[in-house]
């Protein structure tokens, strides 16, 4: 009866569900205790009375400027996209369905504290609301939502969890058939870092003794959404919020402010079964025991190419480590990661309401953030470092970043590691933290964790281009001001490329004299010996550099995948002086094929262009686009700019990296400065569709309005939910 009862649910959310006289009338009533107010930029301030009317409200303005991106993302989280994007989306909703079952998060939502139900019912009530007023929006499959939806997102970074585990195996696993890596799958194609930066600047180091935060995500670019949030109970959050969800993920409040950054702590795991068949029925080996599979059957409707309604179904196996996803080299593989919706969504929430780093440690002792880092800094001139709260226990005489042996009881999990067992780092004396989805070692220069105090699986990400950087310039930091902390944030210096042009050189010195590639190569070589590694809009060697990479990335990124070795040092180890320079031929080549030459300023290549309400962006060449001086963050931008040729381009457009990007001082006074990729609204009509397009260009952050008379002088429309 109760999984009828779910499945029912689902169906009333996909059919043209008509709202109650009792709804309507709960809904009017919340509006009343809400108002919205639209700054010069577009950017919602939302007062509400209670918690769950400032909830009602974000929501509510959300759908207002992005309603695509709002319901998408909760038609992905609960393994719908099939439902309207047709059969190729089936192993997507196949993988969130492993984890993701309606039947148990009713059960969850059922059993979570009052509060919380509480805020939930608002988010629902605010999208059911926006759809009774906006019947002109037509929901692709949710039309109406339940309070219980909420915990099917509850943790608002990029690329959960989930979504680690590889399609292209679990399609060959459940099908039996073979599938095609991808260029990216294989490395063999430069992939943009997914992830984000993150400063936290002590007193000593800051011009007033404020301590400051630098809040820079990167992300797929419109991915989230900007607000401030306020509550007659203590609510005052500002920042950026992943659609459809009602907490500040990344941002700050009058006391506090939280960064989070991708981290490569190791609590992803997967274990190799050794299965028989025993007795009729699967089984797997566990010590000495051979222990049953659990099996059941998931269904899968997707739309038909016809345009119908179709559905496959699969029986799925799962183990006491987790479900299995794949196999390899005869044994099959199970993965185990945290899935906990509830104290999720408490952790996600309950942090943006805390008052100084011992609250926010306080809510954060659920342990139910995964994969994040965490910069946070405050008004007392706290900073600190703080690594992701869920940790397994586990033996570290084991490699974890590959699969374990399953049948061996050692390799299992034996409970999680406090939070005071992690690498944090809190109030370094060094008077800096700092995480670029680097390891912890060097977060805090001198006073960061010592690798040697913990086991290996706290850090599998090792040190990435950015990190130098970033540690050089923040040891080198005294009396900064938000400019100045800006001015790190978009230092324009790579890493890598000072790694591997000097290889080049020598390379190209090497060559005989008279030597044709080296006739044809000595304008370029010439180019890059005279390069200071700093990107800008104007610079004709980062052209050269990035599309050099670019062909160094497809000859080898896939031998250095295979090698388990970042590409950046394996090519600086391994790549011969004729690979170098073959390299360096394919890149000019291509250049003047693409361009008509190959001196080619990087801004005229590196473009901005937002054409499309669409969730996946079109490009054209012959349409309007704004020229980029940053960088891939392969490469060690700080401010990154994922770009790439598209169907039908030659030049690259970006799509990925520096999405939202705020500093924040703290003190008696707070002080921020923002800006968006683009811009608030996702409508293109909007003049607040690329209003800060220019802004995001030059890196001029445009003020916030934290206090109401400020507020009051850039408010364009005050209005309620619904009006």
């Amino acid at each position: 009866m109760k999984h009828a009862a779910a499945l029912l649910a689902l169906f009333l959310s996909s059919a043209g569900f008509a709202a109650t006289p009792q709804e309507t009338a709960r809904w009017q009533a919340r509006a009343t205790r809400v108002t919205i107010t639209r700054d010069d930029f577009g950017i919602p301030h939302i007062k509400g009375r209670r918690d769950a009317d400032a909830v009602f409200g974000m929501i509510y303005a959300q759908a207002e400027d992005d309603w695509n991106r709002v319901e998408t993302n909760f038609i992905n989280a609960q393994g719908r996209l099939a439902e309207t994007e047709g059969e190729a989306a089936i192993w997507r909703d196949l993988r969130m369905k492993l984890f993701i079952d309606p039947v148990q998060l009713q059960a969850d939502y059922a059993g979570s504290p009052g509060w919380l139900k509480a805020l939930c019912e608002a988010w629902a009530d605010a999208l059911n609301f926006y759809l009774a007023r906006h019947p002109e929006v037509k929901p692709r499959v949710i039309a109406h939502f339940e309070p219980w939806m909420a915990l099917s997102f509850s943790e608002g970074s990029i690329g959960g969890d989930i979504e680690s585990i590889n399609l292209a195996r679990l399609q060959a696993f459940y099908t039996g058939q073979p599938v095609a890596m991808s260029a990216a799958d294989t490395g063999a194609e430069l992939v943009e870092p997914s992830g984000s930066n993150g400063f936290a600047i002590g007193p000593s180091r800051s011009a007033d003794g404020r301590a400051m935060l630098l809040i820079n995500p990167h992300t797929s670019f419109y991915f989230r959404s900007e607000a401030q949030v306020e509550s007659g109970t203590r609510l005052s959050a500002y920042g950026a919020s992943t659609w459809g969800q009602f907490f500040v993920y990344q941002g700050f409040n009058r006391n506090i402010g939280w960064m989070h950054t991708s981290s490569g702590v190791d609590n992803i795991d997967e274990f190799a079964l050794t299965v028989e068949r025993k007795n009729g029925a699967l089984h797997y080996l566990f010590g000495t025991d051979w222990l049953p599979l659990a099996q059941r059957v998931i269904n899968v409707p997707y739309k038909a190419a016809d345009g119908t309604m179709a559905t496959r179904n699969f029986t799925v196996w799962a183990s006491r480590h987790g479900p299995v996803v794949r196999a390899d080299n005869g044994k099959w593989i199970a993965v185990s990661l945290m899935h906990r919706p509830v104290k999720a969504l408490e952790q996600s929430y309950l942090r943006t309401k805390a008052r100084d780093l011992t609250g926010f440690i306080a809510a954060s002792d659920r342990r139910a953030n995964s994969s994040n880092a965490t910069l946070f800094a405050s008004s007392k001139g706290e900073i600190a470092y703080l690594h992701p709260q869920f940790v397994p226990v586990r033996d570290n005489q084991f490699d974890y970043r590959k699969p374990v042996d399953g049948s061996d009881p050692r390799t299992a999990w034996a409970g999680e590691h406090s939070v005071t067992q992690l690498p944090n780092a809190i109030n370094p004396a060094s008077g800096f933290a700092f995480n670029v989805n680097n390891w912890p070692w060097t977060a805090a220069g001198p006073d960061s964790p010592k690798q040697k105090d913990f086991p290996r699986y706290m850090d599998s990400a090792g040190e990435n281009p950015r990190g130098p950087n970033a540690l050089r310039l923040l040891s080198g930091a005294n009396n900064l001001d938000l400019d100045g902390l800006i001015a790190a944030a978009y230092d324009p210096y790579l890493t890598a490329f000072a790694d591997l042009v000097p290889g080049l050189v020598k390379a190209f010195d090497a060559l005989p004299a008279g030597n044709v590639q080296g006739a044809r190569l000595a304008g370029p070589v010439a180019a890059l010996r005279a390069w200071d590694f700093r990107t800008s809009e104007s610079s004709v060697p980062m052209s050269l550099a990035a599309f050099w990479g670019d062909e160094l990335v497809k000859r080898f990124g896939e031998k250095a995948k295979s090698d388990d070795e970042p590409v950046v040092p394996w090519l600086v180890a391994n790549a011969s002086d004729i690979d170098r320079l073959a390299a360096l031929d394919a890149a000019v080549t291509r250049l003047t094929a693409d361009f008509g030459r190959w001196d080619m300023a990087w801004g005229e290549i590196n473009r901005f262009q937002r054409l499309t309400a669409n969730v996946s962006q079109t490009y054209d060449d012959a349409q309007p686009s704004i020229p980029i001086g940053f960088a891939s963050g392969a490469w060690g931008s700080l401010a990154s700019f994922g770009a790439r040729p598209r169907a039908g381009t030659k030049r690259w457009y970006g799509d990925y990296g520096n999405s939202f990007v705020a500093v924040v001082a703290f003190g008696k006074t707070q002080d921020a400065r923002a800006v968006h990729a683009g811009g608030q609204s996702g409508h293109p009509e909007s003049g607040h569709f690329t209003d800060q397009a220019q802004r995001y260009r030059s890196h001029a952050l445009r003020p916030v309005y934290l206090d109401e008379a400020e507020l009051k002088k850039h408010s364009v429309r005050t209005y309620r939910p619904g009006e």
